[in-house]
């Protein structure tokens, strides 16, 4: 699939600013979140709505159609590789977040010029976090974790690749609080992306082996 994506949307919501008061930590709360395959049917017309809010403008979606919305998902889901695709994620039983794993050897990646290296284990990803009027202190470092989680214990990740928008610091900072390294700044698609990679290493060690965020790595996408 070809089509760019950031990660993560700057500011998809109130939760999705990444700040210290948004991180896992002892003084925050965890959330149990659940995450499953997209069913394109079932799951059009949310994330429709979700790549329409004007908070989710990184993704280049606000004003599409359901019918572009649908192209998108099925894209993402037209690798044979069971690791590859969109998921839909959970908390308290309501649709709250999207993702998706992706193969960057058929991405924008994988053109001349974005710097990325490819290494054996590689996964990209995306993420956006729904619109909502419910502030909860942390969810989006804990959705961060549930997905690095997905990408390295479920999916056999070795390491994972990430293309914000240079100017999107939110998720570079949330990022950063989960073993991101920068690259540099090269040309994907029809942005200029902060190409960075996270080590399975690096997202143990920086984590607690998964299990928080480190805010002392805020201060320094």
């Amino acid at each position: 699939m070809v089509v760019a994506r950031p990660e993560a949307s700057s500011g998809v919501d109130g939760r999705a600013e990444a700040s210290r008061s948004d991180m896992p930590s002892s003084a925050v709360p965890s959330y149990e979140l659940t995450s499953r395959r997209i069913e394109v049917e079932r799951d059009t017309e949310t994330a429709h709505r979700w790549l329409n809010h004007p908070k989710s403008a990184y993704w280049g979606m606000v004003n599409s159609s359901l019918a572009d919305v649908e192209r998108l998902l099925r894209g993402a889901e037209a690798d044979p590789d069971p690791r590859f695709g969109m998921r839909m994620g959970y908390f308290e039983g309501e649709p709250q977040f999207l993702f998706e794993l992706y193969n960057p050897v058929t991405s924008d990646l994988a053109k001349p010029g974005t710097g990325y290296a490819h290494e054996p284990g590689d996964i990209g990803m995306h993420l956006l976090v729904a619109s909502s009027e419910r502030r909860l202190a942390g969810f989006t470092g804990n959705v961060m974790l549930h997905i690095m989680r997905t990408a390295f214990f479920d999916c056999g990740a070795e390491r994972v690749v990430v293309e914000p928008d240079h100017r999107n610091l939110d998720v570079q900072r949330l990022n950063a609080a989960v073993g991101f390294r920068v690259v540099g700044d090269f040309p994907v698609a029809d942005k200029i992306a902060r190409l960075s990679y996270c080590t399975r290493a690096d997202f143990l060690r920086v984590t607690d082996s998964g299990r928080s965020l480190a805010t002392d790595q805020l201060e320094n996408p």
